[in-house]
């Protein structure tokens, strides 16, 4: 019988809920690291008892942590992270004689094969990449090389990277987006990186078509289907069947094309899911009623998902990494918000109950499917 564990950074320490396949009976287990903002948490595909931790505080810095028993017990990681004196910012010793400073890791992804590989996104924007369990980091530096570098800007939460995305079929190639410069592609494991911007438009640069600026909220993609790509931006939600190449939107029927999040079904490649919020400066959902939308053909059209949601005076926000999917034959779908609820459905969004309630502002949600 196949099994789920939810994890769930927060504000104020991380959760991790399990349930059988039946996903109607929930344990909760935390907080894990009380009252210290999680801003990540990550499950290794390669081991179902690997989980990586991303711990930030503004005065004692960045420290990552990574169990080896499914979150039982924690070690800390990573000796390159060194507190300085200096509160709000860290140093990340990148194998030079010359650290540099850094706010937080915004997001860990761990390979798709091996539990002790793992990358790391982090503000100001740079991507890290660990062999050995997270325990000592080096930096990709082609992606901070890159030409156009100069004229990044950060967005409202940062100049962060925050979205990684490790194709299947070839492990030369990664995805990754920042906020605010867009999305970029290598194809060769690093070393070079292109941006893949194309089709899209932001009103708020000076050119709206530019090469980088763009602020690119999330960006997901299905294994089955490695060169499709679905992107929320700042305001669109968009479209790529070239690997980033090209984009197009499927704003479509929603009721605003402004959120955070979006991710896609576990067994159908064209069901996407993204959660509107009412505006870039009002972040909650339009009219105060919280919908999941739902296209079951990759943009072209969408239906709203209320059964179970709170639909009057609610006031939450869902941020970019707190949706995830789990991968059992009747795919689970789940969301955390800012009001400390995290909501699930067993029924690919059918309907919807709250797991948990009343939790810290939560940060992320990540899924590990369990034999």
């Amino acid at each position: 019988m196949s099994s789920v564990r939810v994890l769930v950074g927060t504000r104020k320490g991380a959760f991790i809920l399990t349930s059988d396949d039946k996903r109607q009976d929930w344990h909760v287990d935390g907080p894990h690291f009380g009252g210290l903002e999680i801003y990540h948490m990550k499950g290794s595909p390669a081991d179902p008892n690997r989980i990586y931790a991303s711990q930030a505080s503004d005065w004692f810095g960045q420290v990552m942590h990574r169990s080896d028993d499914g979150g039982r017990t924690w070690q800390t990681v990573g000796n390159e992270f060194a507190y300085q004196g200096k509160p709000g910012t860290h140093q990340w010793y990148d194998g030079t004689a010359h650290p540099w400073d850094f706010k937080r890791v915004w997001h860990l992804e761990p390979s798709l094969s091996d539990p002790d590989v793992v990358y790391a996104g982090v503000e100001d924007a740079a991507l890290f990449r660990s062999d050995d369990g997270g325990m000592t980091w080096n930096e990709l530096p082609g992606l901070r090389e890159h030409d156009t570098a100069g004229i990044w800007q950060p967005g409202a939460g940062g100049l962060c990277l925050h979205t990684i995305i490790l194709d299947p079929t070839d492990p030369n190639r990664i995805y990754i987006a920042i906020s605010a410069a867009g999305a970029f592609r290598t194809d060769d494991g690093g070393q070079t990186w292109k941006p893949i911007n194309h089709g899209l438009k932001s009103d708020y640069i000076p050119e709206e078509a530019a090469e980088v600026g763009h602020c690119v909220h999330h960006v997901a993609m299905h294994p089955s289907r490695p060169g499709v790509l679905f992107m929320q931006k700042h305001w669109d939600v968009m479209r790529s069947d070239d690997g980033g190449d090209n984009w197009h939107e499927v704003s479509d029927n929603l009721p605003s094309d402004f959120g955070f999040v979006i991710d896609i079904h576990a067994h159908e490649p064209e069901t996407i899911y993204v959660v509107p919020i009412k505006s870039d400066s009002e972040h909650y959902p339009p009219d105060g009623k919280l919908r999941v939308y739902r296209s079951r053909s990759g943009g072209n059209g969408w239906e709203a998902l209320t059964n179970g949601l709170p639909q009057q005076d609610c006031y939450v926000n869902v941020l970019r990494d707190a949706m995830a999917v789990d991968r059992l034959d009747s795919c689970g779908i789940y969301f955390g918000t800012t009001g400390g609820q995290v909501y699930a459905s067993a029924d690919s969004g059918d309907n919807w109950a709250a797991i948990v309630r009343d939790l810290p502002a939560v940060l992320s949600v990540e899924v590990q499917t369990l034999p």
